[in-house]
């Protein structure tokens, strides 16, 4: 029932000195990216992370909101966009990671970094939701573009890659968002 433990040698068990040492050495990935190369991506990457959880809760938050006869087709819609936006987080956050930077801690990194603005309304149409959702993710599409021309200045072959599928995610996202909003054009 119950396993008898060996004693362990000494050298085997880690001092608590050791320990403290090991919790206080800085996080360094090997990387043949160039140091300035690393900050500036990661910081990059950093801030693109803060508005991807600022789009998703802001997605979440008008899927659980929406209203009005479109009902069912536009809080499924939102529930697969925030799906797709919320599957990118680790991604990102491991790429900061991978190249040996330092990435979010807590909401409040990502309220100080995210560029994406709040909507804490009351009541917000359903048009003025999608609308509002089709220019957030515009503005991360140019965004994305942005730290995309950066990666690729400075080397960064995978992180230009992962982003080269979002972008792809977020321009589609943003045309169905678009085409979810138009009225039906009058005349022949």
């Amino acid at each position: 029932m119950f396993r008898k433990l060996t004693p362990q040698p000494m050298e085997t068990i880690m001092d608590v000195a050791k320990a403290k040492e090991m919790r206080a050495a800085p996080l360094q990935t090997p990387t043949d990216l160039q140091p300035k190369a690393v900050k500036d991506i990661s910081g990059a990457l950093n801030i693109l992370l803060a508005d991807v959880f600022a789009l998703y809760v802001k997605t979440k938050n008008f899927h659980w909101h929406m209203s009005g006869p479109h009902f069912r087709d536009y809080h499924l819609l939102l529930d697969e966009h925030s799906d797709q936006i919320f599957a990118m987080t680790d991604p990102i956050a491991e790429r900061v990671r991978k190249i040996g930077g330092k990435t979010l801690h807590s909401i409040g990194d990502i309220a100080k970094m995210k560029r994406v603005l709040d909507n804490d309304e009351e009541f917000v149409t359903p048009d003025d939701m999608l609308s509002e959702l089709r220019d957030d993710n515009q503005q991360l599409a140019a965004h994305m573009r942005e730290t995309h021309d950066l990666c690729e200045k400075n080397g960064d072959v995978a992180t230009t890659s992962l982003l080269e599928v979002w972008i792809d995610e977020t321009e589609r996202r943003t045309w169905f968002l678009y085409e979810s909003t138009r009225r039906e054009l009058s005349g022949g």
